[in-house]
């Protein structure tokens, strides 16, 4: 069995999957473009290198025997470079390209016929006044790539607004599209496991709240309606299948005030709404997405327990990685306290998150919560 797995990136997803590797008897190495960038726990296992630079990423992948990765900012030119020496890299090449510039992304979900967001790509300001002439104001204007976690959008609510935008974004020759404005209800996730053989695993629908751009809470499974849950959980399939997606992937979508579901984006990697499957599920994200991507046997994502809330913890500022209230927080029953060991706190950053079980979803909230608040980064 092939048991050496190279990851490029060394931060927390990197360490999730490391620990879950561990637990397997795996063997792992991490790939970080400076040595500061691994997280403390993953530094004996830290090659520095440029993973955009084909020939080194190559170098690394050598030393392996497949690869996966934490992040889709990756240069695909590696990653074909890495599947031209022979070696296994999931995603794939083919699948980054295509999920790495947003505006192909929602061109291959609507090709197969995907419920996403009315989107057009633009080359100048007139572009996007023509397309809101069409949609109406607002609009929302996206980088096609780097962009997270709020990082790279704008939402223009008019045209005075347009100018602004478009200077803050379209910088570094960035490719930009346009989006009509979504008002939706709530914001939904999917966490979906599929192996190279096309099995697949399909976690339970999560309702996801974001705070400044930032996932802060996630509650599984999702409150809606049984039907509902389901067209969600089967988009979710459709969309991983439709960008040849191997592994571990995270879906996105938005459910309107008129109850139709959309995709919003696809993350190619063990995703934040997925964190809960490590105490709540039989089997993590980051448990399948090893099986998947070796070609082991898919694990079960049924839940242990009937609910379990997540909630991420953000700096809120400059200061020592260790937080405030760590004692007082590792004391509220039923609360699993995840912190990352990143060397500093900044506002905005994730530093950790917190899980909780219950037999409803306001058992598990209420003691998520409890310990989160506890807690100050900064």
């Amino acid at each position: 069995m092939r048991n050496h797995i190279g990851i490029l990136g060394g931060g927390q997803l990197a360490q999730m999957l490391t620990q879950a590797a561990d637990a397997m008897g795996l063997t792992v190495s991490v790939m970080v473009k400076r040595s500061s960038d691994a997280l403390p726990s993953l530094a004996g296992r830290a090659v520095e290198g440029d993973w955009d630079d084909p020939a080194t990423a190559a170098a690394f992948a050598r030393r392996v025997d497949l690869v996966t990765l934490e992040n889709e900012f990756v240069n695909p030119l590696s990653l074909e470079t890495i599947e031209h020496e022979g070696i296994t890299v999931f995603p794939t090449s083919t699948s980054i390209r295509l999920i790495q510039d947003k505006w192909h992304q929602k061109e291959a979900l609507a090709r197969h016929q995907l419920p996403v967001v009315t989107s057009q790509a633009v080359s100048e300001v007139s572009d996007v006044v023509a397309f809101a002439a069409s949609n109406g104001w607002p609009v929302v204007l996206k980088r096609r790539h780097q962009g997270y976690d709020g990082k790279g959008n704008a939402t223009v609510r008019r045209p005075g607004e347009l100018a602004d935008a478009w200077s803050r974004l379209a910088v570094n020759e960035n490719g930009l599209y346009v989006e009509a404005f979504c008002p939706f209800d709530r914001e939904l996730a999917v966490m979906v496991t599929r192996a190279q053989n096309g099995d697949t695993v399909l976690y339970p629908v999560v309702d996801t709240v974001q705070k400044d751009h930032i996932c802060h809470t996630v509650t599984a499974p999702s409150q809606l309606p049984a039907a509902l849950a389901q067209q969600a959980t089967t988009l979710a399939r459709q969309a991983v299948e439709a960008i040849g997606g191997i592994g571990t992937f995270g879906v996105e979508m938005f459910l309107t005030p008129d109850q139709t579901i959309l995709i919003n984006e696809l993350a190619p990697r063990v995703h934040n709404s997925g964190h809960y499957t490590i105490e709540a599920c039989v089997c993590s994200q980051f448990e399948n997405h090893l099986r998947a991507i070796m070609g082991l046997p898919l694990g079960s994502p049924a839940m242990i327990k009937p609910h379990a809330v997540m909630v991420n913890l953000i700096g809120a500022g400059d200061g020592p990685a260790l937080p405030s209230g760590y004692h007082e927080a590792l004391a509220v029953s039923g609360a699993h306290l995840h912190i990352y060991g990143k060397s500093r706190s900044s506002k905005g950053r994730k530093m950790g998150h917190v899980t909780a079980l219950g037999d409803t979803a306001d058992e598990a909230r209420m003691a998520a919560e409890k310990c989160a608040a506890l807690l100050r980064f900064g």
